[in-house]
């Protein structure tokens, strides 16, 4: 399956300069973006019309190029500082013009930085190769960056001697990167048996005995088994048919894990295998449905004195609704509403791409929904919706009239956690 592509005309970027320091409250101004029709023209205009909006736009290219040559400094702090600067501004905005003509050279910092960078640079150049390939769509741009980056990906997933930090950063990050850049789907399975390589290590023996892994390692299985997960999402009928007599008869293996993230990773990934299977055979039968069953029933309902209770209540959340998967075939619908919009996460397969995609771009996940082109096809969502300053303006409350809101949701949430302090929903917490 060939994700969807779009070709865009490049416009020339700002002067060069060095850098300042880029912080979030920098991230967060609106005149800061490339796509200016997703951004508070109508403050803009109180405070200077256009020429306030060109001078920010000149600010902040200025210190992205400033960035840019950072990249290839030879103090490994300023490396990881530009690294950084860069990972929170294409989280937070669309930089589409900008960056594509400079791709090859912010794609030659990144190769430099994993190849001989330490732990947390290169995991910050993993996550940087993510967000570039995210700005910059599904299509030949994109697909010369990650035929340059896929290679030394692999490389550093696969060896046990690299840091481990690193390679948790790659497991997650070569997933979003083949879902938006790969253009041939048995390469895709290719990079799934990779993953398969990691997280099948966590696999509890036949007689149930669980296999000791470090926290570190434990994370680093986890991500693998997200990213094959994701690649799931895009895979034709027949590999699917093949992964399923393959793997869904092992993975419930992983539910034992003492690790409660792979435990909700391998629910998850199951509920996603089951809505697949399904959506291509609606009487799809399991022939270990009981077990399975009871297994996830256990873990909705765990009580087990040896783990934190955080981890007991996100776990029997989650596991809640896993069941209502594999039983009935019930998903939890959620509503996410950006700008003018709404869209609705109403499946497996939309939920663990949407939680992909927001991992790397976090609180700017509904400004790229708005913007964004790539996460607008992934997602259905059709060609941008241009909001022109009168609709924004009318769109925004004052300050005074959020403090009164979110006043009065405070107080109702009080109230309500007062009168059923007592009467808690989990019982056997002791």
């Amino acid at each position: 399956m060939k994700m969807p592509r779009t070709k865009k005309k490049n416009n020339k970027g700002g002067h060069h300069g060095s850098v300042h320091p880029f912080s979030d409250e920098d991230a967060s101004i609106e005149t800061l973006s490339h796509c200016s029709s997703f951004s508070d023209t109508a403050s803009i205009a109180d405070e200077g019309g256009e020429a306030s909006e060109d001078t920010a736009l000149e600010d902040f290219q200025y210190k992205l190029k400033g960035f840019i040559d950072s990249t290839v400094d030879k103090s490994a702090k300023t490396r990881q500082g530009a690294l950084d600067g860069l990972k929170t501004a294409m989280a937070t905005r669309i930089l589409y013009e900008f960056i594509s003509e400079r791709r090859m050279t912010i794609t030659d910092s990144i190769e430099r930085c994993l190849k001989k960078g330490k732990g947390e640079e290169q995991r910050a150049a993993a996550s940087l190769a993510c967000l570039l390939c995210i700005q910059l769509g599904s299509g030949i741009e994109s697909e010369e960056v990650f035929k340059t980056l896929k290679p030394i990906f692999k490389n550093i997933l696969s060896d046990g001697s690299a840091n481990i930090q690193a390679r948790q950063a790659v497991a997650t990050s070569l997933g979003v990167c083949t879902l938006v850049a790969e253009d041939d789907i048995l390469d895709v399975h290719a990079t799934m048996e990779c993953f398969e390589n990691l997280f099948t290590r966590s696999y509890a023996k036949a007689d149930g005995t669980c296999l000791s892994n470090n926290p570190q390692t434990s994370q680093l299985h986890t991500n693998a088994l997200l990213s094959w997960a994701l690649l799931l999402t895009i895979c034709t009928t027949s590999q699917i048919k093949d992964i399923l007599h393959k793997h869904l008869p092992k993975l419930p293996r992983l539910l034992e894990s003492e690790d409660v993230n792979m435990r909700i990773a391998a629910g998850e990934t199951i509920a996603l295998l089951f809505e697949l299977a399904r959506d291509m055979d609606c009487d799809f039968e399991f022939h270990d449905w009981d077990e399975l069953c009871n297994k996830l029933n256990s873990l909705a309902t765990d009580c087990n004195k040896h783990r934190a209770k955080t981890d007991k209540r996100k776990q029997r959340s989650v596991f809640r609704d896993v069941l209502k998967a594999v039983e009935d075939g019930d998903f939890q619908s959620e509503t996410i509403r950006f700008g003018t919009e709404r869209m609705t996460i109403d499946s497996w397969v939309r939920k663990r791409t949407y939680d992909a995609f927001r991992e790397f771009v976090g609180s700017g996940m509904n400004y790229h929904l708005q913007g964004n082109e790539l996460m607008r096809d992934v997602f259905e969502l059709g060609p941008p919706i241009l909001v022109d300053s009168a609709t924004m303006k009318a769109m925004k409350i004052s300050r005074f009239e959020r403090h009164l809101h979110n006043s009065a949701a405070f107080k109702a949430r009080t109230k309500a956690r007062n009168k059923f302090r007592d009467k808690r929903v989990d019982v056997g917490e002791f």
